[in-house]
C-alpha cells in the first residue's frame, strides 16, 4: 500500500517574468484551503490524502494547475469551490472531474 492513497500537487510557482504563473491566479490560497479542508474532514495523513505545494509544472498558461497522483490527472481550476469538487469527487470518490480536467498532451 502506498503511503498516501492519492497525492494532490498544487502549483504555487511565482515568476519574476512576464509569463503568467499559478501564484498570480490565487493558487497559494487554494492550496491552503485544500490542506485545511482535508484536515477538517479527517482525510489527511498516512493511508489517506495529502495536498502538497509544488513548483512549476510548465503548464502555466492553462493554470492554475493541480495534478492528482498516482492517477496522473491534471486539472485547471478557478477557485476553492472547484478544488472542493476535486477533493470530493476525485480524491475521495476516485472519479476525475471531467469539466476541470486538462488533456494529457
Amino acid at each position: 500500500m502506498a503511503y498516501y492513497r492519492r497525492h494532490l500537487f498544487i502549483c504555487v510557482n511565482e515568476r519574476d517574468t512576464d509569463r503568467v504563473c499559478c501564484a498570480q491566479r490565487g493558487s497559494v490560497a487554494v492550496r491552503a484551503h485544500a490542506k485545511r479542508r482535508l484536515k477538517e474532514l479527517g482525510l489527511s495523513g498516512p493511508g489517506k490524502f495529502r495536498a502538497n505545494a509544488c513548483g512549476c509544472t510548465d503548464r502555466c498558461e492553462e493554470g492554475p494547475i493541480a495534478v492528482v497522483y498516482p492517477d496522473a490527472v491534471w486539472y485547471s481550476y478557478e477557485d476553492a469551490e472547484d478544488m472542493d469538487e476535486i477533493i470530493d469527487r476525485h480524491l475521495v470518490g476516485g472519479e476525475p472531474v471531467e469539466r476541470l480536467r486538462l488533456p494529457d498532451s
